[in-house]
């Protein structure tokens, strides 16, 4: 493949060489990582943290274990939406400010859920809670990219995604902790205090920067035309980013998959019936995604420093998903693969799906460091909606697997249900290696085509 000149790439190399943020200090930087990374695993610890008190839960509101995991999927998918709700609200009223008005409502459905009286208001408040989720996700990344230049941003896209990812995990694992002695509803009071400690650092720290209001003076066609879906859906008319996206969405099947099931596996396998135990269990993908999550960003940055010096000072940011190969292609294959065959065959005892879960998880992190950060950078123009178009199927698919996999592990069990997870690692492996190869390419494409079709337009006698 020729490499591209730098004309052919200006529209992604070099729209923000410089913006302002990049010189703020270093201290107030890493205020800001600190804050949108806690706001965001707010987030993520309300989408898996019933996973090991469902049983609890489905006792106390007369139900069964069932109905409490599919509200916990109905809360993943809602979390894929939530762009669509809040993003909009951006240019009328600015980021900061609805960041911050999107904490307070995540803050009353949460509170709202934990004294729901019944089932069904219950249920209510948890999908509701849940069209907060990735709007901290995504506007968290915009945030940094204001603030860190492309060489140091997967560095701290590493450091912001410690909050996405030590999220899931903490989730069940004080869940499990709270469960054992006290009733399930503390965990949503443990939440809703963190979701205003969340709230306050952000009224402290996140001052400056984050996209201004742009249309304060609109009419209401104008405003009811910013909630159309179709500026996130439009994007994913570029091939690289739909690839991305489906590669991020494959590789979440592989992380919920991961999460959703060790309850169900101690139980079945290892007759260890105590929700303690189960979410003692998650300490271990808990450090897996921290240790994945903050390699996975250095080495993206290493590599994105490692290519422009051999195309003499361009930057594409493609280049930084080469990082994750070997964690595409070796580490998530080969860890899943013993986890699921080692339980299935009960070979290791209880250490080895501890073992391999930890490497499991270090590998989805590790590649998922360079996917975020792709998705972040590719489209400076429309970063908030490109990044909420990877969340979209991201957390679709986060559901589709919180939803099935323990069906899936009492059908054929965990060793073949670990098995396609891999085969979907693959492929998304194979998307992301066509994307590191060819993307520029095929944004270049499209913008080419979408040039020469407006000029057909213009031909056109009216």
């Amino acid at each position: 493949m020729t490499e591209p000149s730098k004309e052919q790439t200006t529209t992604i190399v070099d729209v923000e060489e410089d913006l302002p943020g990049y010189s703020t200090s270093t201290l107030r930087k890493c205020l800001v990582v600190f804050t949108t990374s806690f706001v965001t695993l707010t987030a993520c610890f309300s989408s898996t943290s019933l996973f090991s008190a469902a049983t609890d839960v489905a006792r106390d509101l007369k139900t069964t274990p069932e109905i409490i995991n599919a509200s916990s999927a109905g809360v993943l998918f809602c979390m894929g939406l939530s762009n669509f709700l809040w993003g909009p609200l951006i240019p009328l009223f600015g980021r900061l400010y609805t960041y911050n008005c999107c904490i307070v409502a995540l803050l009353i459905w949460t509170v709202a859920a934990s004294v729901a009286p019944t089932l069904q208001t219950f249920i209510v408040f948890r999908i509701l809670s849940g069209f907060q989720g990735t709007f901290f996700h995504v506007t968290g990344q915009a945030l940094l990219a204001e603030y860190f230049p492309p060489v140091k941003r997967g560095t701290a896209t590493g450091f912001f995604l410690c909050g996405t990812v030590i999220g899931p995990p903490l989730g069940p694992l004080i869940a499990g902790i709270v469960v054992t002695y006290a009733d399930w509803r503390v965990i949503l009071y443990i939440q809703s205090g963190m979701i205003l400690l969340g709230l306050v650092l952000s009224l402290l720290f996140l001052k400056e920067g984050g996209k201004a209001a742009t249309m304060k003076s609109s009419s209401l066609l104008e405003i009811v035309l910013c909630f159309s879906p179709m500026k996130v859906f439009r994007l994913m008319k570029y091939p690289n980013l739909l690839l991305t996206d489906l590669a991020c969405g494959l590789l979440a099947w592989s992380q919920y998959s991961l999460l959703s099931s060790p309850h169900q596996i101690l139980v079945s396998q290892y007759n260890l019936t105590s929700p303690l135990i189960s979410g003692l269990f998650y300490l271990s993908p808990a450090f897996g995604f921290l240790v994945g999550t903050l390699i996975g960003g250095r080495l993206s940055d290493h590599t994105v420093r490692s290519w422009i010096k051999q195309r003499a000072g361009l930057r594409l940011p493609q280049d930084r998903l080469r990082s994750g190969f070997v964690s595409w292609f070796l580490i998530i294959p080969a860890a899943s693969l013993i986890f699921g065959w080692g339980v299935d065959k009960q070979v290791g005892g209880l250490a080895l799906p501890i073992v391999t879960a930890f490497f499991s998880a270090a590998g989805i992190l590790s590649a998922f460091a360079g996917l975020n950060t792709y998705c972040a950078e590719v489209m400076p123009l429309n970063r908030q909606e490109a990044i909420a178009s990877k969340y979209l199927v991201q957390y679709t698919v986060s559901a589709i697997a919180s939803g099935t996999t323990i069906p899936m592990i009492d059908t054929i069990g965990v060793g073949l249900q670990s098995t396609i997870s891999v085969v979907l690692v693959y492929v998304a492996g194979a998307l992301c290696v066509i994307t590191a190869l060819y993307g520029i390419d095929m944004q270049n494409w499209v913008d080419k085509r979408s040039s020469n079709m407006k000029e057909v337009e213009i031909m056109i006698p009216t």
